[in-house]
C-alpha cells in the first residue's frame, strides 16, 4: 500500500500524479495535497471575513445611520493598499510568503478581537475606524505574500486552475458568510461575528504550520541590487504587456465591474424593484460569479485571446443590459456579465504573475493591488455621477461602449508586443535560503 507521507519511498512522488490522472481537468489544482488544505482554510477564512463586513458595516450604520459613514469605513480599508502597495511587494520579494502570512493572519487575529471587545464595550466610533485602517494596512502587506504563495502549492500548470477555484471559493464563502452573519447577529449580537472572524485566521495559521514543506514549488526571491521599490518599478516600465494588463484591467474594473452601484440604480430607477429587486439581483450575480469560476476551472490555457474576447462580450453584454425587458431581463444578463468578470479576472492575475519575473511577482502583484483599490475608489463615484447624469441605463451602455473601446486598443497595443528581447536584462534572482519551507519549490481573494 502507497503511503502518502514522508519516508513511504516513491510513493510521495507518484501520490499526486496518480490522484492527477484520475481527477477531471477542471479539478487538476486539487491533485496538489497543499492546495487541498489551502482551499478548504480559504473558504473558512473569506466565509469568517465577510461576517465580519457585514457586523462592521452594520455597527457603523446603526450608529450613525449614515451611509457616508459605511462608504469612509470601507475606504479606510482600501487606502493602505494605495498608500503602500509598492513597499509591500517588495517585501514579498524578499521574505518567504509563509513568514508574512503567519504574521499577518496572526495581527489580524488580535484586530478581530479588538474589534469584538469595541463594539461589545461600545467605544467611540474613530476607534473603529482605526482599527478598520489597521486591518486594511496588514492586508496590504499581506496581500502580495499570498499571491507568492499561490505559486507556491500548484506547479506552474495549475495555477491558472488554482485562481480560478479560488474565486469559486470567494463567491461561495461570501454567500456563506453574508447569510450566517444576518442570521447570528439578529440571535447572538454583532461581537459573535468578530469573535468567529478571529477565529478562522487561527485556522488559516495552522493549515500554512502543516503543510508540508516539501511539497512546496520553487519560487525565486530578489537579489539585494534588485530588490525595493525603485526597482520594481524600473522593472515594469520595461514590461509593456503587464502595463497594457494593468491599464485594461483598471478599465474593465472601475467602469464594468462596479455593478453593486448600477443594480442599485436599476432596481431604484427603470425597474421599480426597490430593495427586495435588489436583493435579487445581488443573489444572481453571486450566482454568476460561482458559474463564472466554474467555467474559468475547465480552462486549460489562460491567453490573451480568451482574455479579450470575453472582456469584449461582457462590454456589449454591458452596453445593451440596461434596456432589456423588466427585472427579469435584465438579471439574465447579470449572470453572462459576472461570469465573464471571473474569467477576466482568472486569466488576468494567471498572466500577471506567469509573464512576470519569479523575483519581482510581489510587487507585480502589489501593483495589480493598487490598481484594483483605485479602480474600485474612482469607478463607484464615477458610475454614480453617470447614472444621475444619463439615467441608469445610459450610464451602462456608455460604460459597456468606453470598455469595449479600451479592449479594443489593448487588442491592438498587444499585437505589437512580444515578451523578448527585454529593455533591460532581466533581474537575477537569489535562491531562497536553505532551510527555509520555500526551498522545496512556488496560489486568495479577497
Amino acid at each position: 500500500m502507497c503511503l502518502d507521507r514522508p519516508g513511504a519511498g516513491g510513493c510521495l512522488a507518484e501520490g499526486p500524479k496518480t490522484l492527477r490522472r484520475t481527477l477531471p481537468p477542471m479539478l487538476r489544482a486539487f491533485s496538489n495535497r497543499n492546495y487541498r488544505l489551502w482551499a478548504a482554510a480559504d473558504l473558512v477564512s473569506v466565509t469568517g471575513t465577510w461576517m465580519q463586513v457585514l457586523g462592521l458595516n452594520w455597527v457603523v450604520l446603526e450608529r450613525t445611520g449614515s451611509a457616508t459613514s459605511v462608504g469612509l469605513s470601507v475606504a479606510l480599508s482600501t487606502v493602505p493598499a494605495l498608500l503602500f502597495g509598492p513597499w509591500a511587494g517588495a517585501l514579498a520579494d524578499r521574505v518567504p510568503p509563509r513568514r508574512l502570512i503567519v504574521a499577518g493572519e496572526s495581527l489580524h487575529v488580535v484586530i478581530a478581537l479588538s474589534l469584538a471587545v469595541t463594539v461589545w464595550l461600545g467605544l467611540p466610533l474613530p476607534v473603529l475606524f482605526g482599527l478598520t485602517a489597521t486591518a486594511g494596512l496588514v492586508g496590504c502587506f499581506e496581500g502580495p505574500a499570498l499571491g507568492r504563495f499561490a505559486s507556491q502549492v500548484v506547479p506552474r500548470a495549475d495555477l491558472g486552475n488554482a485562481l480560478a477555484w479560488n474565486s469559486v471559493t470567494n463567491s461561495t464563502g461570501r454567500v456563506l458568510g453574508m447569510s450566517l452573519a444576518g442570521v447570528l447577529a439578529a440571535l447572538v449580537g454583532e461581537p459573535v461575528l468578530f469573535l468567529i472572524n478571529g477565529t478562522t485566521f487561527l485556522a488559516v495559521i495552522a493549515t500554512v504550520m502543516v503543510m508540508r514543506a516539501e511539497r512546496f514549488h520553487t519560487l525565486e526571491t530578489s537579489a539585494p541590487e534588485h530588490a525595493g521599490v525603485r526597482a520594481g518599478l524600473a522593472y515594469l516600465r520595461t514590461q509593456h504587456l503587464l502595463l497594457v494588463l494593468f491599464a485594461l484591467g483598471f478599465v474593465l474594473s472601475s467602469l464594468g465591474r462596479n455593478y453593486q452601484v448600477t443594480m442599485a440604480a436599476m432596481a431604484d430607477g427603470p425597474l421599480g424593484a426597490g430593495s427586495a429587486g435588489y436583493g435579487t439581483l445581488s443573489s444572481v450575480f453571486a450566482v454568476g460569479t460561482v458559474l463564472g469560476g466554474l467555467l474559468a476551472a475547465r480552462v486549460q490555457h489562460f491567453t490573451m485571446p480568451l482574455l479579450l474576447g470575453v472582456a469584449a462580450a461582457t462590454s456589449v453584454l454591458q452596453a445593451v443590459s440596461g434596456y432589456l425587458p423588466g427585472l427579469v431581463g435584465f438579471a439574465v444578463a447579470l449572470v453572462p456579465i459576472a461570469a465573464g468578470a471571473v474569467v477576466i479576472d482568472t486569466v488576468k492575475s494567471t498572466r500577471l504573475q506567469l509573464d512576470a519575473a519569479e523575483s519581482m511577482r510581489g510587487r507585480v502583484l502589489a501593483v495589480q493591488g493598487s490598481v484594483a483599490a483605485a479602480a474600485g475608489a474612482m469607478g463607484a463615484p464615477a458610475l454614480g455621477w453617470l447614472s444621475e447624469r444619463l439615467g441608469p441605463q445610459g450610464a451602462l451602455f456608455t460604460a459597456g461602449v468606453v470598455t469595449l473601446a479600451v479592449t479594443g486598443l489593448a487588442a491592438l497595443a498587444l499585437r505589437g508586443l512580444t515578451r523578448t528581447p527585454r529593455a533591460v536584462p532581466e533581474p537575477q534572482p537569489t535562491p531562497t535560503p536553505a532551510g527555509d519551507a520555500e526551498t522545496t519549490k512556488p496560489l486568495v481573494a479577497v
